[in-house]
């Protein structure tokens, strides 16, 4: 009776345990990153479901940079009702949530089309519009910061937008690094 039940364990349990490989090949390609120590602590959790492939790996990379983009927008919107804020950095902080939303959406087109890609005519084309839309949420990224580089602003808010707005800044040039090698084959 035992028998079974503990093979059936064993089984899963193989199925579901990152393997050797699996977690070198995420260690691997986060080494050629900028930002090496990001990726691997958000991508190693997906080492079963990356396996060893560049194109799972850029994937995984999309959405964890997206769902990070939608939790800091979020995070803002939160900080925002919470702490007093002068005029100037409440249109900042409007500002910046809008170029974040614009980075949500550019990641999310990014993410469907990596989806659909396949080897074909077609395959350079749509890998190019992938990377050129996590360029541009890179740029909205960016952009959101630079409302608060002005001295009047309060340094608390400035570093608050700093800390989260850097972080999915990087997470997407990460999840660029990895299209763009996807795209080269």
């Amino acid at each position: 009776m035992w028998k079974p039940i503990l093979t059936i364990l064993l089984i899963f349990t193989l199925a579901i345990t990152p393997t050797r490989s699996n977690t070198h090949f995420i260690h691997k390609s986060c080494n050629t990153t900028l930002y090496p120590e990001l990726c691997y602590l958000y991508l190693s959790r997906f080492t079963t479901r990356i396996g060893t492939s560049p194109r799972l790996l850029a994937q995984t990379a999309l959405a964890a940079t997206l769902s990070t983009t939608r939790s800091t927008s979020r995070k803002l919107v939160t900080y925002s009702r919470t702490h007093k804020m002068t005029k100037r950095e409440i249109g900042a902080m409007k500002d910046c949530l809008e170029e974040i939303g614009d980075s949500a959406y550019e990641l999310h087109k990014s993410m469907v089309e990596m989806g659909r890609v396949r080897s074909g005519p077609d395959f350079l084309f749509n890998m190019n519009s992938i990377e050129t839309w996590v360029s541009a949420a890179l740029t909205d990224d960016d952009t959101c910061t630079d409302g608060f580089s002005d001295r009047s602003m309060n340094g608390e808010v400035k570093t608050v937008v700093r800390k989260h707005v850097v972080t999915i800044s990087h997470l997407a040039s990460i999840a660029l690094a990895f299209v763009n090698n996807y795209a080269k084959g």
